[in-house]
């Protein structure tokens, strides 16, 4: 897959949650919904924002509240895994004609693979995975699973999800500042 330079990217918004820290969770969570969200996920690489950008800065700054910043990943993250899951489930199989999911023929077939396999756990490892987290939600849609079924998996993975990016650049960052104060 074709991705945008990180670099392009990550600089300013970190320059914008340094100089703007009550705007760190809005900015966490716009990310976390873009890196979800099935269109945008394939052309931008958010989650390595979040992990090498927004994490370390979470262990170098005393003023963000960690688990403000896991929570807001993880609605967002949820939110658009939720709102992937709505496509699918109004515009089934014709989504895959629209761009960027056009430019992967592959994708939603790899992913409807995944799925049938896992069932509901599908959502759980594909938001792991950066193909599988494009296409699964989508595919849940498409298959209809009941909505309850995929909202218990959703957001209990968005959270696990949120903490596992965060976490290293937090605790590795706190314990670096730390040990070298």
């Amino acid at each position: 897959m074709w991705f945008a330079d990180l670099a392009q990217y990550k600089e300013p918004i970190l320059a914008f949650v340094r100089e703007h820290r009550e705007w760190a969770a809005p900015t966490v969570f716009a990310l976390a919904f873009g890196e979800s969200l099935a269109f945008v996920s394939l052309i931008l690489p958010f989650w390595g924002i979040l992990v090498f950008g927004i994490g370390p800065l979470l262990g170098a700054a005393d003023s963000l509240n960690f688990w403000t910043i896991v929570s807001a990943a993880a609605i967002g993250a949820a939110l658009g895994d939720w709102f992937s899951y709505w496509l699918g489930y109004y515009y089934h199989a014709q989504i895959a004609r629209i761009w960027p999911l056009s430019r992967y023929p592959n994708l939603i077939p790899q992913g409807h693979k995944f799925f049938t396999r896992w069932g509901a756990w599908a959502i759980v490892i594909g938001r792991f995975s950066g193909p599988f987290r494009a296409s699964v939600p989508i595919v849940a849609g498409i298959t209809q699973m009941p909505g309850l079924r995929f909202q218990i998996a959703n957001w209990s993975s968005a959270f696990v999800w949120a903490a596992v990016l965060l976490a290293p650049g937090k605790f590795g960052m706190g314990w670096l500042v730390n040990y070298l104060s």
